[in-house]
């Protein structure tokens, strides 16, 4: 286990990327985003298992991006669609993400839509539940009980802002086992506590690429604690914002993507602290 506590994050990062490239073993998973990788030795990954990170988010939206430094204005832009209240699919920030070129095309299900986007996942309840003949559709359910949303946890907290229950999954029981064979979310999910008059979120990811989404997932999840901690503080207003605690299993880079790897590198380097 990596654990990185009360350093800047760029120390970690510039930690963790020092050991991607120098100490972190190969792995061949053989699939990539539900694809057949198996042979290709741009698609073997270094990996760094059992990565934990712990940050001072606070309140301030420019320090946590000049502490993050996300690819911006996209992760802001996308951040705001995934709290929109409505679960998307594919929704629009998706076409201005920085890699976007890369792949988009190729992840597409069959109906023109992703196998989850984060919108679905915040907003569940309602989420492509149509062919209703009533105005408003009933809710999603689950084994016995109709499904929660970010809302729900928001009004959770609220009302009892020590619960230890305020918990956001993104990672569903569909996703179990891949067993429809598509993508599936490397986010599990988010944890919100309150302790000590402090607003603390808690990120667990199964899996994270370095170039491509470490940096926008940091920032993203700090930026809902700075969300829900917004819709709290009119009633519980001595509470402020705490702490973004990250648990990531597997932190990776593809070989292939070594050279994007050092070029983040000297790009950070260059803009300073």
């Amino acid at each position: 286990m990596f654990a990185f506590v009360g350093v800047p994050f760029e120390t970690a990062a510039n930690r963790l990327r020092q050991m991607l490239v120098e100490t972190a073993s190969d792995v061949d998973v053989g699939e990539w985003h539900a694809q057949d990788v198996r042979g290709l030795s741009a698609m073997v990954s270094r990996e760094v298992l059992n990565v934990s990170l712990e940050l001072e988010i606070g309140n301030d939206l420019g320090q946590w991006q000049r502490q993050i430094r996300p690819n911006l204005p996209w992760a802001e832009d996308h951040f705001d669609e995934r709290v929109c209240g409505r679960p998307l699919n594919p929704g629009e920030e998706y076409r201005n993400w920085p890699w976007a070129r890369d792949y988009f095309d190729q992840y597409y299900i069959e109906n023109g839509k992703f196998s989850h986007t984060y919108m679905e996942r915040f907003w569940p309840k309602w989420a492509e539940n149509s062919g209703f003949s009533s105005t408003v559709p009933p809710p999603h359910w689950g084994i016995r009980f109709a499904y929660g949303d970010l809302g729900d946890v928001v009004i959770q907290l609220i009302q009892n802002p020590l619960t230890r229950q305020a918990y956001l999954p993104v990672f569903f029981p569909e996703d179990t086992g891949a067993v429809h064979e598509e993508r599936i979310p490397c986010t599990l999910g988010y944890h919100f506590i309150v302790r000590n008059n402090k607003l603390n979120c808690i990120y667990y990811l199964r899996s994270c690429d370095f170039v491509r989404y470490f940096r926008d997932d940091v920032y993203m999840a700090g930026r809902l604690a700075q969300w829900v901690w917004s819709k709290i503080r009119t009633t519980h207003p001595t509470i402020d914002v705490g702490k973004l605690l990250v648990h990531i299993t597997s932190l990776h880079v593809m070989n292939g993507d070594l050279p994007k790897l050092e070029k983040e590198a000297r790009r950070h380097a260059k803009t300073g602290p």
